[in-house]
């Protein structure tokens, strides 16, 4: 079977101490699911994995597995020969002329000699290397610090050779840190605060409450094109869509103005914790930042912590809406969450919101809304997305 090769290299998780066998044999699997139905085998080693994988999964493929697979520092396609420095001048030549450097800049030579059995020096091995790289591209200079093309080879238990590493997006494998639900509004936080989590290995579904006809059908359609586009970083991910007009005209009825935004919020705690239980997830998880709008300040957040005896994870509370804009640029979300489709808080929102609310007059003024029948009629009529490698996929609960 003709085959290529892919060297993956670790990061985090080659830190771990006696269980990281666990967290490696996840990285493995999460990547091989991805890579179905092609056949490929895993050979492991300190700090690497090396797929060799049909050859019939296009390069594109491959890529996208890696790149989209937390636990992956980088990745390169490579060549493997034997332990024997002719071979490796050989090897070398081969992949320089299927993978070139460029003609102008730097470069370097980097050899890890992890078989310290291997007589010849990392040293020695770098300068027979670095000849041949200036005879196939003369105008390349040295340049051991910041060069512009390197030449890697790693000498193990067989050699490795590889060119052009791309980086992977790092953290912890998904599902190594349980599972929890995600609050996804269609906004440009959101969708990062999910990347944010599953780069420390928590398995994610995602929670919408659609207002219908307050928020229209192309803000839903957004929401599972968001939903699309984090499922590969979420290992697959599934969408549960609330009906949630009535609840939120009941809310607006029974409610003070200002309070309506406070509200909202603590009906969507109510009803996430009821769909998160069911779903064997333990922690609910939003996009919300200190201070960025009303509902999210210190006092607001503490009465909405107290709506649910669930954990809840905000993992952009510190950040600012600069470097979350550019988290979502770089995971391709930004173009679809500024789409100008709003969602269902936006729609309500009182002209002149509680900002500094009183934790034990807003839980009173909640007993007081008397909605619990509503909230469980919402979790009931929930439909729920599949986002799979297969595709969408509806079905009721």
């Amino acid at each position: 079977m003709d085959t290529k090769l892919y060297l993956v290299r670790l990061g985090e998780i080659s830190l771990k101490g006696l269980n990281r066998s666990f967290f490696e044999k996840k990285l493995k699997n999460n990547i091989k699911i991805k890579l179905r139905p092609f056949h490929n085998v895993v050979t492991k080693q300190k700090g690497r994995f090396y797929f060799e994988i049909d050859s019939a999964c296009s390069n594109q493929q491959c890529e996208a597995a890696f790149s989209t697979t937390f636990g992956v520092v980088g990745y390169a396609k490579c060549v493997r020969c034997k332990k024997n420095v002719e071979i490796i001048e050989e090897s070398s030549r081969a992949l320089l002329k299927d993978y070139p450097f460029s003609e102008k800049g730097s470069f370097k030579v980097d050899v890890r000699r992890c078989d310290k059995n291997f007589e010849t020096s990392s040293y020695d091995v770098s300068c027979k290397l670095a000849v041949i790289v200036h005879e196939e591209f003369p105008n390349l200079s040295v340049n051991l610090k910041h060069p512009d093309n390197i030449l890697h080879v790693e000498i193990r238990n067989r050699v490795y050779i590889y060119t052009r590493e791309k980086p992977g997006p790092n953290g912890l494998p998904v599902s190594t840190a349980g599972k929890g639900m995600l609050l996804l509004s269609g906004g440009i936080d959101s969708p990062v605060a999910g990347y944010k989590m599953g780069a420390r290995g928590l398995k994610m579904e995602c929670i919408y409450f659609h207002a219908y006809p307050y928020t229209s059908d192309k803000a839903l359609e957004k929401v599972k094109t968001l939903a699309t586009i984090i499922s590969p970083f979420l290992q697959g991910t599934r969408l549960h869509v609330v009906p949630f007009t009535e609840q939120q005209l009941w809310i607006k009825s029974h409610c003070n103005e200002e309070e309506t935004t406070l509200m909202f919020r603590a009906c969507m705690m109510k009803v996430s914790t009821m769909i998160a239980k069911k779903n064997d997830a333990t922690c609910l998880v939003t996009g919300e930042a200190l201070a960025q709008v009303a509902s999210q300040t210190l006092e607001s957040m503490a009465f909405t912590d107290s709506t649910t005896p669930m954990l809840i994870i905000r993992p952009l509370v510190g950040m600012n809406k600069e470097e979350i804009i550019k988290t979502s640029v770089k995971i391709d979300t930004f173009e679809t969450s500024i789409l100008p489709y709003e969602d269902c808080c936006v729609i309500f929102s009182p002209k002149h919101p509680l900002t500094r609310p009183i934790l034990e007059v807003e839980q009173q003024h909640f007993e007081e809304m008397h909605i619990e029948e509503l909230l469980e009629k919402a979790v009931n009529e929930t439909t729920i997305y599949d986002f799979s490698s297969k595709g969408i996929e509806t079905f009721n609960d």
